[in-house]
């Protein structure tokens, strides 16, 4: 079946203010798709070590724009990595600018080779620190002559080069391109102290901004990296049955769908599969959330990563090691990741403001300081380079994108995928939330509870044999539920015919056939007081009524019962308590519809309901209570789940159409996650303005203590590097967000 329809994208050009000030144009859009170096596509894939932080990415963007015969672009910052497609030349005329602008960029496939060499950046940064401190302790102890000024400068010159040859790179390429961004600003700063004298204070900042950033680029990482290790659980190898019997084992990577492979108790399971030999009890948190072990028997789906926990199972590979339910949440949370939430979007344009106008009350300050406050030239170039110092919008910039990314990754390691930032922000807006009963509400496994042949014309036999046929060549749950209670041999169907929303036609036995429901007898004018009368007392009953009809009489009535889940009485209690309404919307019987929501304690219940009719239900909750979501199983319900603001598909572990389709998937079909989500983005919310507040809230005090106190550019870097710290660790409590106690 088809994915369900993604919801409007505005296709006009996006104006994204980073940090530098700079507008990027994303006509060249991000590629949806994960690209694979050296296929048919022309499509690459570069690391970029250096790229770490939302502004530097804005950076390669912009001079990668206007490139011609490059088709997309896909940014990765949880890995660093940089997919281009395009022609070969214009690849090559990209990573040309990419390195003009100061960075290091090599094609992904070959980092195996490759052999580091030379100091790493922490030793570097170690190194500048030594030579900084030893700078500043000249100048503290040593006679004020020329030889120790001399050898102190040297020191201070050589802390700059170890720990600045990046900062300084990236900087003079921004300045050349007129941007402002902190490396830039840091540049000029250490430059302009050096040269009034102040040199052993622009290497210690120097050797401690060098410090700063990488304690915040491995905090980063940390968040981001948070779902990654997921990864790390599945085995290496797996054991396949060999032709001749035996079992071999055999690199995962290497195994090939439709193999039998096995898995002993205790172990990891590999590989996704669908188990042909066995029972057990499988834990399937790394990939469901769920804390209690799951039993598996014939027929059941297992998924690479979970613990077989009781018996050994032999299973048929399903997926390709690359192509594993985990290894899809991973990419998808990683795609998520890459994208802009609200918030983050604001800083972004904020910064673009924020930077150009402190470098401007900077320039003021050096020119107009001597006039206006009687300072010496060299007092008032000072504060300004301080000011510069505490003008780099880093703190402001990574506080949205570090918790917005932990928030992710919380969520996925309870089996809630969210397909992006901006759904996780918009999801503490929800006042309404509609939901499809049959896989939401109830176990989606109905079953046949009564029988009634009604066609005194027609052998019983006879009628529950085509009732049988027509049911086993429909995939819907309630005709599946009637093939398997009647357990009875098919017969060959010819011009058969689905009705959407309605039920099924055929012709069998030179006899044209329906099955379907309430509705469809309706409209085909069968129904009569007699029939309303068999059809109330299952209905009231909360059954699902099917019935089996000629194009002249309606033959018998099945009555389907499908049992409620547990855990949506749950759900819908806590939903409640946040203040969101619950509404059922079915194809159902009006009645059945009723009793369902009745005993899930649901606001309101609406059955009868077409596709299109959902659609307009959503619609009109939308223009009732505001934001409203749509729970679904991703294929039916599409035209809903499109136009809802955030649409939620029950993913069975991770079926493709719901993970292709859905704003948010929940992995283990528990309705419980729902208001989980809601809390989590409630932190979140909470989390990204307390880093906000905090960002500005230093950096407001630290100017004016510049500007009319005593701030020297220690405490500038402090400040500055300071609050980025700070954010990045109140950023990182979302990914410890544990969900609340719940009964399973």
């Amino acid at each position: 079946m088809p994915p369900l329809a993604e919801k409007h994208r505005s296709n006009e050009p996006e104006r994204c203010a980073c940090s530098g000030g700079c507008a990027t144009d994303t006509s060249i859009q991000d590629a949806p798709r994960v690209a694979v170096p050296g296929s048919p596509g022309n499509s690459n894939v570069f690391r970029i070590p250096a790229m770490d932080c939302p502004s530097e990415e804005n950076d390669i963007r912009k001079v990668l724009a206007g490139i011609e015969g490059i088709r997309s672009l896909r940014f990765e910052l949880a890995s660093r990595t940089l997919t281009i497609d395009g022609e070969q030349s214009a690849q090559e005329s990209a990573l040309q600018a990419v390195r003009q602008l100061g960075f290091e960029v090599r094609p992904i496939e070959h980092e195996k080779t490759e052999t580091p060499s030379g100091l790493s950046e922490i030793s570097k940064a170690l190194i500048a620190l030594a030579l900084a401190i030893g700078a500043e302790a000249l100048d503290f102890f040593a006679p004020d002559t020329l030889p120790f000024k001399g050898l102190g400068m040297a020191l201070a010159a050589a802390a700059i080069a170890f720990s600045g040859f990046s900062t300084y790179r990236k900087g003079l390429a921004a300045l050349r391109r007129g941007q402002l961004n902190m490396n830039a600003l840091m540049g000029v700063a250490v430059t302009g102290a050096f040269l009034i004298g102040q040199w052993p204070e622009a290497a210690m900042v120097m050797a401690l901004y060098a410090i700063a950033e990488l304690i915040e680029a491995r905090s980063v990482d940390r968040a981001r990296n948070a779902i990654k290790g997921l990864l790390a659980l599945t085995p290496e190898t797996a054991e396949i049955r060999q032709s001749d019997g035996t079992w071999l084992e055999t690199p995962a990577d290497k195994v090939a769908i439709g193999a039998l492979a096995r898995v002993k108790p205790g172990a990891r399971i590999p590989l996704d599969g669908r188990v042909v030999s066995g029972s057990s009890a499988v834990n399937q948190a790394p990939v469901t959330g769920e804390s209690i072990p799951v039993d598996k028997m014939t027929g059941d789906p297992v998924f690479a990563g979970t613990i077989n926990e009781t018996g050994t199972l032999e299973f048929e590979v399903t997926a390709a090691a690359n192509n594993t339910t985990l290894a899809r949440i991973i990419h998808a949370v990683e795609a998520a990741q890459g994208t802009r939430a609200p918030t983050q979007r604001f800083v972004d344009r904020f910064a673009a403001i924020y930077t150009p106008a402190v470098f401007a009350i900077a320039v003021i300050v050096a020119v107009g300081g001597p006039w206006l406050f009687d300072w010496t030239w060299t007092q008032a170039l000072y504060k300004a380079l301080v000011l510069l110092v505490i003008a780099c919008p880093c703190a402001l910039v990574i506080a949205t994108p570090v918790t917005v990314v932990s928030g992710l990754g919380a969520a996925a390691r309870r089996g809630i995928l969210i397909k992006g930032g901006v759904y996780l922000e918009e999801a503490r807006k929800l006042r309404a939330i509609a939901l499809d009963k049959t896989g939401t509400i109830t176990e989606g496994k109905p079953r046949l509870v009564a029988t009634e042949v009604l066609s005194p014309s027609d052998s019983e036999a006879k009628v529950l044999s085509w009732a049988a046929s027509l049911a086993g060549h429909s995939d819907h749950p309630v005709s599946k539920a009637i093939a398997k209670g009647l357990n009875l041999p098919e017969n060959v169907l010819t011009d058969f015919t689905a009705l959407p929303g309605r039920g099924i036609e055929a012709r069998l036995d030179g006899h044209t056939l329906i099955l379907g429901n309430h509705r469809l007898i309706e409209d085909r004018g069968l129904c009569s007081p007699e029939i309303e009368a068999h059809l109330s007392v299952h209905e009231n009953q909360g059954r699902t009524a099917t019935l089996l009809a000629t194009e002249d009489r309606v033959l018998a009535i099945f009555a389907v019962a499908d049992t409620i889940k547990e855990s949506s009485r749950e759900a819908i209690t806590d939903l409640h308590r946040l203040g969101v309404t619950s509404v059922m919307l079915t194809g159902d019987n009006a009645a059945t519809a009723v009793s369902i929501a009745r005993q899930a304690g649901i606001d309101d219940a609406r059955g009868n309901l077409l596709p299109e009719d959902k659609l307009t239900a959503i619609e009109e909750l939308q223009g009732r209570f505001g934001p409203t979501a749509m729970t679904g199983d991703g294929i039916n319900d599409a035209p809903a789940l499109a136009r809802a603001d955030i649409g939620v598909a029950m993913g069975a572990a991770g079926t493709d159409t719901a993970m292709e389709a859905a704003d948010v998937v929940i992995m283990n079909d528990d309705l419980r996650r729902i208001p989980e989500t809601i809390r989590l983005s409630r932190q979140t919310h909470a989390v990204l303005w307390q880093n906000i507040a905090l960002a500005l809230g230093i950096k407001a005090v630290f100017l004016g203590l510049a500007v009319f106190g005593s701030a020297t550019m220690w405490m500038a870097v402090f400040a500055d590097m300071g609050a980025s710290l700070l954010v990045v660790a109140n950023g990182l409590r979302t990914l410890r967000t544990t969900a609340p106690p719940t009964r399973d």
